[in-house]
């Protein structure tokens, strides 16, 4: 499996947030960039960091699709506050959400969002098709993760001695 290569740096006022569980838990089949309909303080919070992916899925919802559980905090200077887990639409063209998603209605699939980050000043998320990981093949990712560690610490030690 070829790894993905890493995120530009974020400019100054547009932070990136990232689900960190979401590779992990799950399998990524394949991603999209979408949209999101955000409320005004709901934008000027994600623009301070405020945001929160941890438990957040879509789902496919009368022919479109809604963004489940994701946390924004509250913007202190807004007037009106808006609700932090509210459930938020997922901006999509019909032939994406046939095409892309539809896989998603399979037994053992889901949508995850990867992250949320700016882009021309308007915020998107990458949307996931996902399958779930089983307890063995968590374990194996966690085998990996330490291995490749050692190598590189192993690496790094030798290349110093010279």
């Amino acid at each position: 499996m070829a790894r993905k290569k890493p995120d530009p740096p974020a400019k100054p006022g547009s932070p990136t947030i990232r689900n960190k569980k979401a590779r992990f838990n799950f399998h990524v089949e394949e991603s999209i960039e979408v949209g999101i309909a955000l409320l005004g303080s709901e934008v000027k919070s994600l623009r301070d960091g405020k945001g929160n992916l941890d438990e957040a899925f879509a789902r496919i919802r009368d022919g479109e699709v809604f963004l489940y559980n994701m946390h924004i905090g509250p913007y202190e200077q807004a007037r009106d506050q808006h609700e932090p887990r509210r459930t938020r639409k997922l901006l999509l063209h019909r032939r994406e959400i046939r095409r892309t998603l539809a896989r998603a209605a399979d037994r053992g699939y889901t949508l995850v969002p990867l992250r949320v980050y700016w882009k021309g000043g308007k915020a998107k998320v990458e949307l996931a098709v996902a399958r779930g990981k089983q307890e063995f093949d968590k374990r194996e990712a966690i085998r990996r993760r330490d291995t490749d560690r050692d190598v590189a610490r192993e690496i790094a030690r030798r290349t110093r001695k010279r």
